[in-house]
């Protein structure tokens, strides 16, 4: 089984697009930190030439400053690109950075310049987004341009006394800028890695739940396997008796023959639920049919099947499309309500099914030819409401988790595991509330276009109801 958590398709291709999503955002940081270092090299310019009188090379300094600013324009493009951002470009940024910064100090009294501290502010970003060879090369780099800047620079032509007052000053002004640049960016690169790792962490999750499935999956298959005979037997043998003589002419005994038959064939077709569920999202003989059809159907079966008291179903403005009636959805909407009947089965059960997003029954305007108009961005949505105790807080938290059920019984809340697990498949998703009046409510929403058939075509390998 650890097969299934590193494969491509489904941990180690979710994973690397977590960490494609992660290096996006850093280069965005990187970007908005390189906007700030041109207005403050900008406002430090105008600041010495005009408000200090100290004579700066200026056509130099603002031909680097125009660098500077045209290469974030790049990285602003790049940013905007749909692949993935990964150390190598991180590190050409910042060793960008590093050249124009070593390029102004060069101007500006190089080591005796107090700002050649913003190499510090680098460095630690630096440390925060790459890999250590890139770091310690980074490190490198800095300390060679610094060792540099020692020995060739072009010195201020600073006025006696003036030196210190002004070089103090400077200092100052760097200490916080780099703190307050530290404190603001790296807090949000570190952001930037903590929701990658707890996306990380949720997609871990969640292939361990898929894993779960496979292993059930796997015992569906091996019980089916083991069951179809014995089921298949006693089939051949309620039948034949359903024909002999004694059994025939005697009403009662026929209808518990009849009751028989009809439990026999619920429990194929749990068995046959059991394993669509746990691995396939489509049935293995797929009918099309009308969702109206398919869901007054799915009630009337269940209500036949089940000890219910009362259950409120109905349809609000719910177009109705051709979709493929599959067992797996059966399954799912069948778990959900036998979960609100254990909760609450002496009180009413309330089923409502609806559409979001897209045409209804009263929009004849956008009908089509099928009757179901336009339902590609419209949304099937199924509530299921009990008067039972509702979920407990612990339950809503990890709702949809294996194992996690209020009765107490091995084995409880694999139906919700499955049933959310199913909706994940189908495209859509199922939640949970205590509504104010009390009980619980089950909202499942699934695209109507993933229920529909793909092609048109396809239809005549499909049979209708």
């Amino acid at each position: 089984m650890n097969s299934t958590l590193e494969s491509p398709g489904t941990l180690g291709l979710i994973g690397l697009a977590s960490e494609h999503r992660a290096g996006r955002n850093n280069l965005l940081q990187l970007i908005q930190l390189r906007w700030v270092a041109v207005a403050g090299q900008l406002a430090t310019i105008a600041m010495v030439q005009f408000a200090l009188g100290i004579e700066l090379p200026l056509a130099e300094m603002l031909a680097l400053l125009a660098a500077l600013t045209l290469f974030n324009l790049l990285c602003w493009l790049r940013y905007h690109a749909p692949w993935g951002v990964g150390d190598a470009e991180l590190f050409a940024g910042l060793l960008v950075d590093i050249a124009v910064l070593s390029g102004q100090l060069f101007y500006s009294g190089g080591v005796t310049n107090p700002f050649i501290l913003i190499y510090l502010l680098l460095v630690a970003v630096g440390a925060m987004l790459l890999r250590r060879p890139y770091i310690w090369i980074m490190v490198g780099f800095t300390a060679l341009a610094f060792l540099a800047l020692t020995q060739w620079y072009r010195p201020l032509a600073l006025l006696g006394p003036a030196l210190s007052t002004h070089y103090i000053g400077g200092l100052l002004l760097c200490f916080a800028l780099n703190a307050a640049l530290l404190v603001i960016f790296i807090h949000r690169i570190g952001r930037n890695l903590r929701q990658r790792d707890a996306r990380l962490a949720d997609l871990r999750q969640r292939a361990a739940e898929e894993e779960h499935i496979v292993r059930m999956g796997l015992l569906a298959s091996g019980a089916a396997h083991e069951l179809g005979t014995p089921l298949a037997t006693l089939a051949v043998i309620l039948g034949d008796w359903s024909r002999m003589a004694p059994f025939a002419g005697d009403p009662e005994l026929r209808e518990e023959i009849e009751e028989m038959q009809f439990q026999l064939a619920r429990c194929k077709s749990i068995v046959s639920g059991i394993l669509l569920a746990a691995g396939d999202a489509r049935g293995e003989a797929p009918v099309v049919t009308g969702l109206h059809a398919f869901l007054d159907e799915l009630v009337g079966q269940w209500q036949d099947s089940r000890p219910v008291q009362a259950l409120d179903y109905r349809r609000e403005g719910l177009p109705d499309p051709r979709i493929i009636a599959d067992s797996a959805l059966r399954q799912m909407i069948g778990n959900i309500l036998d979960n609100a009947l254990e909760a609450a089965p002496q009180g009413r059960i309330t089923l409502s099914a609806s559409c979001e997003g897209g045409p209804t029954t009263q929009d004849s305007t956008a009908e089509d030819e099928d009757g179901a108009g336009d339902v590609s961005e419209a949304q099937l949505v199924l509530r299921v409401q009990d008067q039972g105790p509702g979920f407990l807080p612990g339950m809503l938290e990890r709702f949809g988790k294996p194992y996690q059920s209020s009765k107490g019984r091995p084995g409880g809340g694999l139906g919700l595991f499955l049933s959310v697990n199913v909706a994940r498949m189908l495209g859509g998703r199922v939640l949970a509330r205590n509504p104010a009046q009390g009980g619980a409510e089950v909202e499942v929403r699934l695209p109507l276009a993933t229920l529909m058939p793909r092609e048109p075509r396809d239809n005549a390998a499909l049979h209708d109801e």
